[in-house]
C-alpha cells in the first residue's frame, strides 16, 4: 500500500464511509486538531517523567484515535450496510472520562489550592503540557462547532473538555514534580 493516493490532489478528501469532502471542513479541521493534539501528547509523553503519567498518556493518545475516529464519521455513514455500527467497539465512554477525572483528583491532592493563574512555562516539559492544553481547547471548540451542523457525540465534546482540565493539571504536577518555577500573572493596577 502506498502512502500518496493522488486522491486529494483537487483539495478533497473522503469521511469513513467514502463521503468526499473539501479538506477545509469543519469535520476534517475538527479530526485533524485532534490528531495535532495527539502528536502533541506523543512529545510530552517523550519527556522525562513518571512512568504513571506516561501511562496515563498512552491511554489518553488511544482514546484520542477514537475520538478523531467519531469525528471522521458523519452520522449517515455510522450503520453499515449490514447493519453493524462502523465503530464497533470503537467509542468513548464514561469510565474514560472518570479516569481523567480521578487523575486529576490525585494531582490536586498533592498540589496547592489555586489562588491566581499561571503564566505558562517554568521548565520545557511544562510548556508542552500547556501546547497540549491549547490545542486541545481549540479541537473541542471546532468539535463544537461542527456539532452544531452535524452529529457529534456529546461524549466526544466531553472527553475534549475533560481532557484539557487533566492537561492543566498534569502542567502544575509536573511544575511541582520537576520544581519549576510557577509564574503568577499579575494584573496591572
Amino acid at each position: 500500500m502506498k502512502v500518496y493516493t493522488k486522491t486529494g490532489d483537487k483539495g478533497t478528501t473522503a469521511l469513513f464511509g467514502g463521503t468526499r469532502v473539501p479538506k477545509d471542513h469543519i469535520r476534517i479541521d475538527s479530526y485533524g486538531t485532534v490528531d495535532e493534539l495527539n502528536s502533541h501528547i506523543g512529545l510530552i509523553r517523550d519527556q522525562e517523567m513518571d512512568s504513571h503519567y506516561k501511562t496515563i498518556l498512552i491511554e489518553i493518545q488511544d482514546r484520542l484515535f477514537t475520538v478523531g475516529a467519531i469525528l471522521a464519521t458523519p452520522q449517515e455513514k455510522e450503520i453499515l450496510k449490514n447493519g453493524e455500527l462502523r465503530l464497533k467497539n470503537l467509542g468513548i465512554i464514561d469510565t474514560d472520562i472518570e479516569l481523567l477525572e480521578n487523575e486529576i483528583d490525585k494531582m490536586e491532592e498533592s498540589l496547592p489550592p489555586m489562588t491566581h493563574f499561571v503564566l505558562p512555562g517554568g521548565h520545557q516539559t511544562v510548556s508542552y503540557c500547556h501546547i497540549a492544553r491549547c490545542v486541545c481547547r481549540r479541537a473541542e471548540r471546532l468539535a463544537v462547532h461542527l456539532s452544531h451542523n452535524e452529529h457529534v457525540p456529546e461524549i466526544a465534546i466531553m472527553y475534549l473538555n475533560r481532557l484539557s482540565d487533566y492537561l492543566f493539571v498534569l502542567a502544575r504536577k509536573l511544575s511541582s514534580d520537576l520544581k519549576a518555577e510557577e509564574v503568577k500573572w499579575i494584573p496591572r493596577k
